[in-house]
């Protein structure tokens, strides 16, 4: 019974450590000084390269745990750490599966063309629930729209934005 344990710990202990090391690899790419601090305003991105996909509210939060008491603009690696492991040991934020993300297209799309417009996309992303900023609706633009139809034929899309369980 004790190898099973001791197993079952080295197996807890390695994927603690693999979260750590991609939480540290994350984080050292957007630290440009090399001081184990980044910018603020690009936690979003390293929570969301990570495999995380929180709302811009549960994004707010985690930045609330994690700021200075007085606003550097800057987050510390050692805040970042405890609390990014703690966020993926749970496997909390994870991304909605395909078919989720094709219903919500397909309710969008009223015609049931198989498409949406640039147009319709842009006015849902900004007048709707959580609104994009215009750096995160061209951001999504970019990727989304078929250069050769210049629309968002949203069943291929939906296949680039899931991300595989690993």
């Amino acid at each position: 019974m004790a190898a099973s344990t001791d197993e079952a710990k080295e197996n807890a202990d390695s994927l603690f450590n693999e979260i750590q090391r991609k939480i540290t690899e994350a984080f050292d790419i957007f630290d440009h000084e090399s001081n184990k601090t980044v910018d603020v305003r690009e936690i979003g991105t390293i929570v969301r390269s990570l495999g995380c996909c929180p709302t811009e509210g549960e994004l707010q939060d985690m930045l609330h745990e994690i700021e200075e008491e007085e606003n550097t603009g800057y987050i510390r690696f050692e805040k970042f750490l405890p609390m990014m492991t703690k966020i993926l040991m749970e496997r909390r934020y994870k991304p909605s599966p395909e078919d989720i993300l094709l219903k919500a297209f397909q309710v969008l799309d009223v015609e049931m063309k198989g498409y949406l417009t640039r147009e319709e996309l842009e006015k849902y992303m900004t007048e709707e629930g959580e609104p994009f900023t215009q750096d995160e609706l061209e951001e999504m633009l970019s990727s989304a729209i078929d250069p050769d139809k210049g629309t968002i034929l949203y069943k291929d899309y939906v296949s680039e934005l899931t991300v595989d369980e690993q």
